[in-house]
């Protein structure tokens, strides 16, 4: 199978641990792929990387970096038939630890040539035509990731640090959400975040229960915590029971309307970009092909209408 890894030498483990371009190589030949190893230069290259990649008959492409790396490459994936790989080295590593995958570098590698390992289709989401994979969001979360990106070290301490200077600075903004189904509502929020996965990374479950091929997205909404109740927030984050506080609103469905009362960040996949007042918030079901070990969480070909879900119905729900 022809593949290509995309290796992004300023990703997290990468950047201090530049000798895994060397064991990528090594692999490639100890194992005979037909492979080959192409660098990022800047933001926005691993994108031009894979589609070039895709004119070239490739079949298989490797992200070697963290979410902002598979961003970039799976939007040029998304509908085609090339099989996304990861081998995580970022910060977070959302989407491939809510996958179960592997997040050593010798054991993702290994997944290439593991005769069990399968490929599954996952769902997608654009903000106002943005492309995102694990989580999307504006407010607080818009703010951190921004604050994040700029950072030279990075890491759950370094994401700590950040988040504790932006939470004491910002303000919540009056938002009206609305989806496909008819529901509307409007409220102060801190974060709104729409999450394909059920995690932002390092295990922080922002929506439990979400399942990357459902044909639908989960989206929650942060009322202003205070700050004895953002602490409270994030042990529930970590504990994987968010969905149990008085501050949390969640709704699930394929397509959202988000509007607030002037442009602002938004965020996908931990990137930032500017955005009108309104985002819309759309699924692309089952468009995107994973390659994955033969233990995955995600179920092989399970019908839409059959997926388990743990809201039996499309509404907002919050604890009293």
């Amino acid at each position: 199978m022809k593949t290509l890894f995309i290796f992004n030498p300023f990703s997290g483990r990468n950047r201090r641990s530049p000798r895994l371009a060397a064991e990528l190589q090594a692999f490639s030949k100890a194992h005979r792929l037909d492979a080959g190893i192409v660098f990022t230069e800047c933001p926005g290259h691993a994108t031009e990387l894979a589609r070039n990649a895709l004119d070239a008959g490739v079949e298989r492409i490797v992200a070697v970096g963290g979410d902002g790396t598979m961003n970039e490459i799976a939007q040029a994936l998304v509908g085609s038939p090339a099989a996304l790989a990861l081998v995580p080295c970022g910060s977070g590593n959302g989407l491939a630890l809510h996958l179960g995958l592997p997040t050593r570098a010798r054991r993702a590698l290994a997944l290439l040539v593991d005769d069990t390992a399968r490929t599954v289709s996952i769902d997608t989401g654009t903000a106002n035509g943005h492309p995102f994979f694990n989580v999307m969001g504006l407010g607080f979360d818009a703010e951190i990731s921004f604050r994040f990106n700029r950072l030279s070290r990075r890491g759950l301490p370094a994401y700590a640090r950040t988040g504790l200077a932006a939470f004491l600075r910002h303000r919540p903004e009056k938002v009206t959400i609305s989806d496909d189904h008819g529901a509307r509502m409007t409220l102060d929020a801190f974060i709104v975040a729409v999450a394909n996965s059920d995690q932002y990374g390092n295990n922080a479950r922002v929506a439990p229960g979400a399942w990357v091929d459902d044909g639908l997205l989960d989206l929650v909404a942060v009322r202003p915590p205070g700050l004895l109740g953002a602490a409270a927030l994030v042990v529930r984050l970590f504990l994987g029971t968010i969905g149990g506080s008085p501050h949390i609103w969640r709704l699930r469905a394929a397509h959202f309307v988000i509007e607030r009362s002037a442009p602002g960040l938004i965020h996908t996949d931990g990137e930032t970009h500017p955005a009108a007042a309104t985002v819309t918030v759309e699924v692309r079901p089952r468009s995107l092909r994973l390659l994955v070990p033969s233990n995955c969480r995600i179920p092989s070909a399970i019908p839409l209408s059959s997926h388990p879900e743990p809201w039996k119905r499309t509404v907002f729900q919050s604890a009293r």
